[in-house]
C-alpha cells in the first residue's frame, strides 16, 4: 500500500511539474517584415530610399549611355583604325566597362546601407512593440512568421493584431 502510495505520489509529481513546465514556455508569431510595411513611417522611408537610388540610376545612364556611344563607334570605325589605335579604343571601352561595373557595385553597396541606416529606427520600434504585446501576453517566445514556415499554428498565438494595435496600424 506504501509503495502504491509513493508510486501515485510520483505520478502526480511529475504531472504537475510537466504542466508547470507547459504554463511558463508560450510560443507567439507575428510576420514581421508585414509589420514593417504596414507602419505609417515605411512610406516615407521608402521614397527617400528611392530619392536616394535615383541619384545613382542617372549617374549609372549616363555611364552607360557614355560606353554605347564609344562602343557603336568603335564598332563603326573599328575596320578603318591602325592596330595601335584599335588597341587603344579597346582598353578604353574595358577601362570604361569595368569603372560603370564598380560604380554600379558601389551604388548597390551604398543604396543598401542607406536603406538599412534609415530602417533601423523603425526595425526598433516594431520590435519594442512586439516585446511589449509578448510581455503583456504572456509569451516567452515569438517567431517571425515571414520568415519560418508554420505548418500548424493557433489563430491565438498570433500576435499580429497586437502589435498592430500597439504602433497604431489599422
Amino acid at each position: 500500500m506504501k509503495k502504491l502510495f509513493k508510486v501515485a505520489f510520483v505520478a502526480a509529481g511529475l504531472l504537475f511539474a510537466s504542466n508547470f513546465a507547459k504554463a511558463q514556455t508560450k510560443i507567439g508569431y507575428v510576420p514581421f517584415e508585414q509589420i514593417l510595411g504596414l507602419m505609417p513611417e515605411a512610406k516615407t522611408l521608402n521614397s527617400q530610399i528611392d530619392i536616394y537610388k535615383k541619384t545613382f540610376i542617372d549617374q549609372l545612364g549616363a555611364l552607360n549611355t557614355e560606353l554605347q556611344n564609344k562602343s557603336k563607334e568603335y564598332q563603326d570605325k573599328r575596320a578603318t583604325m591602325t592596330d595601335a589605335i584599335r588597341v587603344a579604343k579597346e582598353n578604353e571601352l574595358q577601362d570604361l566597362s569595368k569603372r560603370f561595373q564598380e560604380y554600379q557595385n558601389t551604388a548597390q553597396q551604398s543604396v543598401e546601407t542607406k536603406g538599412n541606416e534609415l530602417m533601423k529606427p523603425l526595425i526598433e520600434k516594431a520590435r519594442t512593440a512586439i516585446n511589449a504585446v509578448a510581455k503583456e501576453k504572456g509569451y516567452t517566445y515569438v517567431l517571425n512568421s515571414s520568415n519560418t514556415d508554420l505548418i500548424v499554428s493557433p489563430p491565438g498565438d498570433d500576435m499580429s493584431a497586437a502589435v498592430k494595435l500597439k504602433l497604431g496600424i489599422k
